[in-house]
Order: C-alpha cells, then sequence, then structure tokens
C-alpha cells in the first residue's frame, strides 16, 4: 500500500523554503519521501518569470542538502512544477506531496489520493508544441496511471504538467539546422505547449481520440480539450515534468482529491461540484466544517476566446497593460476564495485545451 500526505505551505518570496525545512526538522516530513513540489510564485507567469525557476532552484537546492543527493539526482527523482502569477488576492504558496510505501490493510475498499510523478524526453524547439510533445505525454500518462494502481480513467482527476516554451536562442538554433517552429511569438509558444501537452492527456485519458488531434488542431479546434488536465509553461526547462493525482484502492492516505470543470470564469458551481465529488457532502455552500477539510484547490483559468462572459463584454483580451492570463487568474482566484475563505488556492493560466474555451478543469483535495 502507499500512502500519500500532502503539505500546503506559505512563502514570503520565491526563495523561501523556510516552512519545509522546519517541517523537516519537527520530524512531520521526511526528505526522502518527497515527489512533488508545486508552487505558485508571484512573477508575471509570462516568458520572462524568473520567479519559477528561482524557487524551482531554492526547493531544489533544499532537498539536495536534505537528502545528500546531487541536484541533478534530486531532479530525476522530484518533479518541481512552479506556477508564476498571483494576482489578485492569491497567495504564494508551495504544496508538498510525499509517498511512502506502508504495510497496512484496508478495512474497506474505499479509494483514496494516489498521486505519482513522471518526466518526457527533452524536446527540440521544432517538437515543442507539436505532435512530438503530445504523443510523449500520452505515454508517460498512461504509466503514471498504471504506476499509482488507477484501473478507471475515472479516478483520475487532475494532471498537473509544467512544459517548455520557445525561446529567441531556441528559434535560431532549430533554424539553424534548417528546421521551423510552431509558432516565432515566444509568448504564444507558452499557448502551443500548453494546448499539445493538455491534448496528450486528452488522448491518454480517452478523452479524445487519437485521429482528431493533429498538428492543425492544436490552438485552432476547440472542441478538443481534457476536463482534468493543467498545464503550465515555463522557460526553466525542456521536457514536460508530470504530477498525477486520482484515487486508488492501493492507496491508504486519509485524503481524496474529486474535480469538475469550470464553464466560465465565474463559474461558482463547477467549483462546489467539485468539491462533491470529492467526497464533501454539501447542500449549498461549504460550511465552516467543510471549509476546515479543504486542503486547497487547483484550478485553471483563461479569458474566453470571444471576450465575453455570460454575454458581457470584458477587456480581458484587449488590455494591452496587463496580460489576460494574469485577469483570469484573479477572477478565478476570488471565485474560490470567496467560497473558502481562504485566497491561499492554486489558480494557473492559460487554458488552451484544457476544459472548454473560457473554462477549465477545478480540482479538490479533502481531508476524508
Amino acid at each position: 500500500m502507499v500512502d500519500i500526505k500532502v503539505y500546503k505551505l506559505a512563502m514570503s518570496g520565491p526563495d523561501d523554503v523556510s516552512e519545509l525545512q522546519k517541517l523537516v526538522d519537527k520530524g512531520e516530513i521526511s526528505p526522502s519521501e518527497i515527489i512533488a513540489v508545486l508552487g505558485k510564485t508571484e512573477g508575471n507567469g509570462c516568458v520572462n518569470d524568473f520567479t519559477r525557476g528561482f524557487c524551482t532552484a531554492s526547493y531544489r537546492a533544499l532537498l539536495s542538502r536534505l537528502t545528500g543527493l546531487s541536484e541533478k539526482e534530486v531532479e530525476k527523482k522530484v518533479a518541481f512544477v512552479m506556477s508564476g502569477g498571483t494576482e489578485g488576492v492569491m497567495a504564494p504558496h508551495a504544496m508538498i506531496f510525499t509517498s511512502s510505501e506502508v504495510e497496512a490493510k484496508k478495512e474497506n475498499d474505499e479509494s483514496a489520493l494516489s498521486v505519482t510523478v513522471g518526466f518526457t524526453r527533452d524536446f527540440l524547439p521544432e517538437e515543442m508544441g507539436r505532435m512530438p510533445m503530445v504523443h510523449a505525454v500520452r505515454d508517460v500518462v498512461l504509466k503514471l496511471m498504471e504506476d499509482a494502481g488507477i484501473e478507471s480513467t475515472e479516478d483520475v482527476h487532475f494532471v498537473q504538467i509544467k512544459c517548455p516554451l520557445l525561446t529567441s536562442d531556441r528559434i535560431i538554433e532549430a533554424e539553424k539546422r534548417g528546421q521551423s517552429v510552431a509558432v516565432q511569438d515566444t509568448y504564444k509558444s507558452m499557448g502551443y505547449t500548453r494546448g499539445a501537452s493538455a491534448l496528450g492527456v486528452a488522448i491518454a485519458l480517452g478523452e479524445v481520440t487519437e485521429e482528431s488531434v493533429t498538428e492543425e488542431s492544436i490552438l485552432h479546434d476547440w472542441s478538443l480539450f481534457s476536463g482534468v488536465a493543467s498545464t503550465s509553461a515555463g522557460v526553466e526547462l525542456l521536457n514536460c515534468e508530470i504530477i498525477l493525482m486520482g484515487n486508488s484502492k492501493k492507496s491508504v492516505s486519509r485524503y481524496r482529491i474529486g474535480h469538475s470543470v469550470m464553464q466560465d470564469a465565474i463559474d461558482m458551481k463547477s467549483v462546489i461540484e467539485a468539491m462533491r465529488n470529492a467526497g464533501l457532502e454539501i447542500d449549498q455552500l461549504p460550511t465552516e466544517e467543510d471549509k476546515k477539510r479543504i486542503v486547497n484547490i487547483l484550478a485553471k483559468a483563461e479569458a474566453s476566446p470571444d471576450g465575453y462572459v455570460r454575454g458581457r463584454r470584458n477587456t480581458m483580451l484587449t488590455d494591452s497593460d496587463i496580460n489576460h492570463t494574469r485577469h483570469a487568474r484573479a477572477v478565478v482566484n476570488g471565485v474560490i476564495a470567496s467560497l473558502i475563505g481562504d485566497p491561499m488556492v492554486y489558480v494557473s493560466g492559460g487554458a488552451e485545451h484544457q476544459g472548454p474555451a473560457g473554462g477549465g478543469p477545478v480540482a479538490v483535495i479533502i481531508e476524508k
């Protein structure tokens, strides 16, 4: 049996690893059991967001010191997924996932939270945002399901991916070899790699058919999407780091996870439905006791491509001062925070092929 534990830690800055150090010092966390660090950092979430790499480097260095492993060895064992942008009232934080093998007998056949991590190979610039990325993600997701003992795709509730993006140097390097890239605009490349990664998840889980996904459909056919994929792009890596979260009968964790899909940025009903799907018996709104059982909520956010929400025009896509992903994160975080009374939730911007256009997946981890 496997035991998965989850910790949500506040951060005063992208290099603040003090809360994790405290838990290790107290003996609450064994560094060798850490499998993933999922963080929200206060950068702009765009191509030049240094806070993602800064935060990754800080946690990687700490784990190297605590475990005695080299930083390269830590990278092969732990998934570091940092999402930049904590606009509005979103509080910067990190989630630490630990996994340990235990000898235990379950009193019932109930499933519990299971988390597995995996890594694709490094991608060449010409492969980013294209079918090789789709296929590589698909293969890793299928393996992670098997590793987690998840028998049904319906038991997969959130697949968090950190994927690379194109930079000027990467584009030039490809062109010197006579290769073309998916797009010349480095910011737009974030959407292509997020979208390709999400479609890899969708194929693996049977949400779309493999035949329906082509190079031409990436960032064009919005009818193709995953209801559980959450992808975030960054300059700090060349591969995809994947954290698969679901419920498994082979887990004895005291946590469970559930999900739903927000249809737009203010879809509060779907957030409540995700809470119910995780196991909270909610009538209309979560009670104070319900809120205490919520470990964290993870969601994707994006501006609707048509520039409207429920028939009302907004300026998220036309604001030249603030990027639309930053607007979207602030809105969705506000909706979720108002429900649970806590602004420290994980909201990632840019939901290409992650939920319907203008919406996105939302998952809730609770204590059983």
